[in-house]
């Protein structure tokens, strides 16, 4: 992906760099913390494999204007900046504002107005506050774990995060939570897969838009976030990490369901052909 030298966003919260900000699972390393990671963000329960427990330590940075430390930071800055480009362009088109979020980084744990927020947790959107909420050592993770590298993999994953703060703005996700709230967990988990499949087609949508855009992708980039899909669809994690699928539990989508979407996304680089709640089959 060509990202270097354009616009880093400036609704960037890093709270990044104290003492203690850490992960540290008992056992530790890597390993266990790619378990609690997948387990949590992608809606598998593999609580049986752990044999640790965490330890982690509130980090926080003191407010004020931020600045760009480092690369890893400079790259979430630009893949934010053109999510804003983006999606405002799209917005206004409708006649809509975009109100831009905010995305925190952060190491270990910190406090969102969706609860505390912890690595393990995964990169997550809290429409609260309209905040993404990204530990950068998920990325990591992604790549030695689940063999998930690239850089437009990891903008796939920031891309997606703002999807939910696009359905936040339009109001899907209120709605499709409010529903969730009143249903079976059965019922519950369906709709969620098809909240992140949407999630999944908006950010093919942006991919689109920003190589229009920017000439951002190269060859390889949409086999990165195709593969990423795939190995993140709760088929997999689940084989996986507990060696049998539950397909009532599913919670994001299948690997194929979320190929299936995001390319969708990509290829039309129309919003409106991301409708999974009036698709009769994902």
């Amino acid at each position: 992906m060509r990202w270097k030298g354009r616009r880093t966003s400036s609704n960037i919260e890093d709270r990044r760099g104290q003492r203690g900000g850490g992960v540290g699972l008992a056992g530790g390393g890597l390993g266990l913390l790619a378990i609690v990671l997948m387990g949590a963000f992608f809606g598998v329960d593999i609580s049986p494999l752990l044999n640790g427990t965490s330890d982690m330590s509130q980090s926080s940075k003191p407010s004020g204007p931020n600045e760009i430390d480092d690369a890893g930071e400079e790259f979430v800055g630009v893949v934010l900046a053109d999510t804003e480009a983006v999606w405002s362009e799209i917005f206004a088109n409708s006649g809509l504002d975009y109100v831009d979020p905010t995305l925190v980084l952060y190491t270990g744990v910190t406090s969102s107005a969706c609860g505390g927020a912890q690595s393990a947790m995964g990169p997550f959107y809290c429409p609260n506050d309209q905040k993404v909420y990204l530990d950068m050592d998920f990325f990591r993770v992604m790549e030695q774990q689940l063999g998930a590298g690239g850089d437009f993999a990891k903008a796939y994953v920031v891309a997606h995060e703002i999807a939910h703060h696009v359905q936040n703005q339009l109001g899907t996700l209120s709605e499709a939570n409010q529903v969730r709230a009143r249903s079976s967990d059965v019922e519950s988990n369906a709709l969620s897969v098809r909240i992140e499949l949407q999630a999944d087609c908006y950010a093919g949508v942006w991919g689109r838009a920003v190589d229009e855009k920017y000439g951002a992708l190269e060859g390889g980039d949409i086999d990165e976030a195709l593969n990423t899909a795939a190995r993140i669809g709760d088929d997999a994690l689940q084989q996986a990490s507990q060696g049998v699928v539950v397909p009532d539990s599913f919670t994001h989508g299948t690997s194929e369901q979320r190929q299936t979407w995001f390319y969708r996304g990509y290829q039309s680089g129309d919003p409106n052909q991301c409708d999974t709640f009036g698709a009769d089959r994902l």
